[in-house]
């Protein structure tokens, strides 16, 4: 059993101007190389992974977020989900990644008055994998390869 539980309901939930505020992070790793492949150190391109997390009652995978509460900063929000979530630790980019507004696939009447969801989405260099966590019975987790192509444009 998890010594850590999940926050529910939305009694503490931010709002701005009716859209509720959301706070996630996606988490990442970068590979090491193979002992057969030499370590430049620099290059990471196609040895980066990302965590996603299977979404309850849906066949898709998402990035660890939810509600921004009251008593706690963005990032505070962010670090509870990764935990809560996909149970995984780690540092935390200051700087969002991004911020987007949307209509939940979960969301209820309520939510859909107040005008949908506004996203704040950071960067968390995984340093710990958590064997227990909070939704762990609810959500499996899943490292992805990215895979990263890189272009060269000459000008004339």
């Amino acid at each position: 059993m998890s010594v850590l539980s999940s926050r529910t309901g939305r009694d503490r939930q931010r709002y701005d101007n009716n859209f509720r505020l959301v706070s996630g992070c996606i988490p990442y790793r970068l590979m090491k190389a193979d002992e057969t492949e030499e370590d430049s150190g620099v290059d990471f391109v196609n040895k980066l992974e990302v965590l996603m997390v299977s979404s309850p009652n849906r066949h898709d995978l998402v990035f660890p977020k939810g509600g921004w509460e009251d008593d706690e900063t963005v990032l505070e929000a962010a670090s509870r989900e990764a935990i809560e979530e996909a149970g995984v630790k780690g540092i935390l980019r200051e700087l969002p990644l991004g911020v987007w507004e949307f209509r939940s696939k979960s969301s209820t009447v309520e939510d859909e008055c107040l005008g949908g969801c506004k996203g704040y989405m950071f960067a968390l260099k995984v340093t710990e994998e958590l064997e227990d966590w909070p939704e762990r019975k609810n959500r499996e987790r899943r490292w992805v390869k990215l895979k990263i192509q890189m272009c060269s444009y000459s000008y004339k």
